[in-house]
């Protein structure tokens, strides 16, 4: 049991672990998008809203809201340069027959307590369904808030509602048991 004196001290020191791994984890995405930028068919961050990630999260009173508090489970997605304009620092990628999607789930703890993960893929075949969804962007606040849906099944990924059609090739996962997790090369799927 803490001790009341003890606990400002373990609560600063949880805090800084928290901030601690998502600062690692978005030196890693940074890394990822300079690899895939080197690439002859460079990709770059889709920015719904701005440079950052897609989550679901909440800042909700009730209890159900509460677990939201804390990012568990996040996505990037990389789209291709050539398909996509940036304005006012969101990206534009139209949805089209050609367009292929990177995509990076980032899964730090879920209801199983399986250790961090880090699934990479490819999706294709992107229909939109919503008249809402005017490009990709549009989407990727939808696959976040569907996380445990679309990825039900990681090998395979084969999901439509009443918002987007998606089809997949090829996801990989990477378990981590430690703290180090490398990425070789994450067009590979791609290329095979």
């Amino acid at each position: 049991m803490i001790e009341k004196s003890d606990l400002p001290e373990q609560t600063k020191l949880a805090f800084d672990f928290i901030q601690k791994l998502y600062l690692e984890i978005s030196y890693m995405i940074k890394e990822i998008e300079g690899l895939l930028y080197e690439q002859e068919e460079k990709y770059v961050i889709g920015r719904p809203a701005g440079y950052g990630i897609s989550t679901k999260s909440s800042t909700g009173l009730e209890s159900t809201n509460v677990n939201f508090w804390l990012l568990r489970r996040f996505t990037v997605s990389f789209v291709p340069e050539e398909m996509t304009k940036l304005e006012r620092g969101q990206t534009i990628t139209n949805i089209s027959d050609r367009l292929v999607i990177l995509h990076f789930r980032f899964v730090l703890n879920d209801k199983e307590g399986n250790p961090p993960a880090i699934y990479s893929g490819i999706f294709h075949s992107i229909k939109a369904k919503a008249k809402w969804i005017k490009k990709f962007e549009n989407s990727m606040g939808h696959l976040a808030y569907n996380d445990e849906k679309i990825f039900k099944n990681f090998k395979q990924v084969d999901y439509e509602d009443a918002q987007i059609n998606l089809l997949q090739m090829k996801l990989c996962a990477k378990r981590s048991q430690n703290r180090e997790v490398r990425i070789k090369n994450p067009l590979s799927p791609k290329l095979g």
